[in-house]
């Protein structure tokens, strides 16, 4: 695996190297830091612009996988440590696993972990474990695998996101909360950016944390990602976000948790346009594999 960070300018560099450090002081237990994704390979972005008078900005994320000797904590509460502990402009995206849970997709020929393991940098090495051989799929195998997790998938969220819009007509009509619609809204958001994640990388994570899958399927698709706007001048579709996000746990147990109609109303918009992006995405992909 490669080790050298020479092809990045030296504030990249030096910022890449105080991540590791975070990481080994967040993440005690980690048996192998690997850099991933752009950064990995020289073609990372960092881009601004305007467009309808809405604010953009792209930043590509440092990608780390962190490999751990054990599960000492779920791992979103790893991830949270780092993130929250980063304080720097570009991006942070790290993900934990243990060793057992990447050596068993190399097993499986899981592309997301083999495609890390062949393009990615090796930043630490404490050589408690060793990598299983990654089974290697034929592109008939890939095709397969991507269909069928866009099949599946999809299909899934669309129906979620029909369930709601029906739902939505429904409450209205008996004047009855919509907090139910803004589950169902969350689990379709969820759903089609799983969609995503499994058509590319043959990877789905153990979270249900809107923020975390909006990071990961940034590499695929700008259009996806800025769906809802991330940048705090953006305000109503931070909010937005924010509501769906809480969809998930508020909606259902919360009763300080309210949403308008005029908000599902545009929530089902967002999503509609998630829904269309995922579908022509993914099409797209499954077409080119063997071709690419």
């Amino acid at each position: 695996m490669k080790t050298s960070l020479d092809h990045l300018p030296e504030d990249k560099k030096n910022q890449v190297l105080e991540l590791k450090n975070l990481i080994l002081k967040k993440v005690p237990n980690a048996d192998k830091i690997i850099l991933f994704g752009s950064y990995a390979s020289g073609n990372w972005v960092e881009d601004k612009y305007t467009e309808n008078g809405i604010q953009y900005e792209y930043i590509s994320d440092f990608d780390v996988l962190i490999v751990t000797t054990s599960r000492e904590e779920k791992e979103y509460v790893s991830q949270d440590k780092i993130v929250n502990s980063w304080h720097y402009h570009t991006p942070v995206n790290p993900i934990v696993h243990t060793i057992d849970y990447v050596n068993e997709g190399l097993e499986n020929g899981q592309y997301f972990f083999t495609d890390i393991i062949k393009d990615g940098i090796l930043l630490y090495d404490a050589g408690a474990f060793g990598f299983s051989d990654p089974k290697v799929l034929t592109c008939e195998e890939s095709k397969q695998t991507a269909t069928e997790k866009f099949n599946k998938w999809y299909k899934s969220a669309s129906r979620l996101l029909k369930y709601a819009k029906l739902g939505f007509k429904e409450s209205l009509e008996e004047k009855e909360s919509l907090n139910e619609v803004a589950f169902l809204l969350h689990q379709a958001a969820e759903r089609f950016y799983n969609t995503t994640l499994l058509v590319f990388t043959n990877y789905k994570p153990k979270v249900h944390n809107l923020d975390k899958l909006r990071d990961l399927v940034k590499p695929y698709s700008k259009e996806l990602y800025f769906i809802f706007s991330p940048l705090p001048q953006n305000e109503h579709e931070v909010y937005l976000f924010d509501l769906l996000k809480k969809g998930y746990i508020d909606a259902r147990y919360k009763s300080e948790y309210t949403i308008a109609a005029s908000e599902i109303y545009d929530l089902i918009d967002r999503i509609e346009q998630m829904q269309k992006i995922v579908y022509e995405l993914c099409s797209q992909k499954v077409l080119s594999i063997g071709i690419e």
